[in-house]
């Protein structure tokens, strides 16, 4: 409730502290003292987190791994809360991962029906990159599912069967990138997950993570 209709609540004895009702200019401690409201207790809202980590390769996007490998719950375990991905990235993919507490923004990402795109700056080996590339952007069937055709771009000619590729999609299935690219004979040798949405990873180094600005996390519901 605002200020105000908390402050007619407590002069109309509505709020009580450890069993007494309460008065105006008052103070209580957190975690110690029980404040109730017509008789039922008063819980804290948690803290909202959102954050960006950009993952290294070799960690696990997993909060707890059987095999004890190095998981994204290592890089975040500083936050101060216990948040959780939204969607993945496998083992030896790096880049942008967003991580909350927050379910319904996490659904938000991760449904559909929002379309998030998501770019990743793809290296590949093949012997014909060019007849590749032009069927990447088409529409294709990856493990019996019609997704829809990527946008991809010719970043950079490292050699005869070397390319940097960006390639964005919107559906995010597992192992989407790597398994398009496997459909029409290239193998990714790296890759990074640049933008997810209007959101960048920007100059974040590898392995830290910053908060969400309130414009991003909005940018989201839009």
């Amino acid at each position: 409730m605002s200020r105000r209709a908390a402050e007619e609540a407590i002069r109309s004895g509505r709020v009580s502290c450890n069993g007494r009702i309460a008065s105006l200019g008052e103070t209580a401690e957190p975690g110690q003292d029980q404040i109730c409201l017509d008789g039922l207790p008063v819980v804290p809202q948690e803290r909202k987190i959102y954050l960006m980590l950009h993952k290294p390769r070799g960690v696990v996007t997993s909060m707890n791994d059987e095999q004890g490998r190095r998981s994204v719950a290592d890089l975040v375990k500083d936050v101060g809360a216990r948040v959780y991905p939204v969607g993945r990235l496998d083992l030896d993919s790096e880049g942008l991962l967003l991580m909350t507490n927050d379910g319904d923004f996490a659904n938000r990402v991760m449904h559909p029906s929002h379309e998030v795109s998501k770019c990743y700056e793809t290296w590949v080996k093949g012997s014909n990159v060019d007849a590749a590339v032009k069927s990447l952007g088409q529409p294709m069937r990856i493990d019996g599912y019609e997704i829809r055709p990527a946008t991809v771009r010719l970043l950079r000619r490292i050699s005869e069967q070397e390319a940097l590729l960006s390639i964005t999609i919107h559906e995010g299935r597992n192992r989407q990138v790597r398994k398009m690219c496997e459909s029409v004979g290239l193998r990714v040798t790296r890759l990074l997950r640049v933008s997810e949405g209007s959101l960048h990873l920007g100059d974040l180094p590898s392995g830290r993570w910053r908060s969400l600005t309130i414009e991003e996390i909005k940018s989201f519901e839009r």
